[in-house]
């Protein structure tokens, strides 16, 4: 299959690109070429080929949800810039 220049000038007007005549001579030639290699996937056998969504083998690498006691309150305000002996203090966001 080939593109033509009206096929071009459709996607064009449907992009909302406007393109001069060079520029869809030119797309319209470079637009073929990228078909013509699509097509040429058609003619690889894929019987018995599982379809996937990536190249390589995805597994998930969270670790597990375990309960775990949490950090001492000292211990998170230790690095703060500013705190009170509960929280970490910070600057107004929204005003007074």
């Amino acid at each position: 299959m080939s593109l033509t220049r009206q096929d071009v000038e459709k996607v064009a007007l449907l992009a909302r690109l406007r393109l001069s005549t060079n520029e869809l001579d030119a797309l319209t030639e470079q637009l073929s070429k990228v078909v013509g290699y699509v097509e040429q996937l058609g003619e690889l056998d894929t019987e018995g080929v599982a379809p996937m969504a990536h190249a390589v083998e995805v597994t998930n690498v969270f670790r597990d949800d375990a309960v775990q006691p949490s950090l001492p309150r000292e211990q998170a305000l230790a690095s703060a810039p500013h705190h009170d002996d509960a929280c970490f203090l910070v600057p107004a966001v929204l005003g007074d």
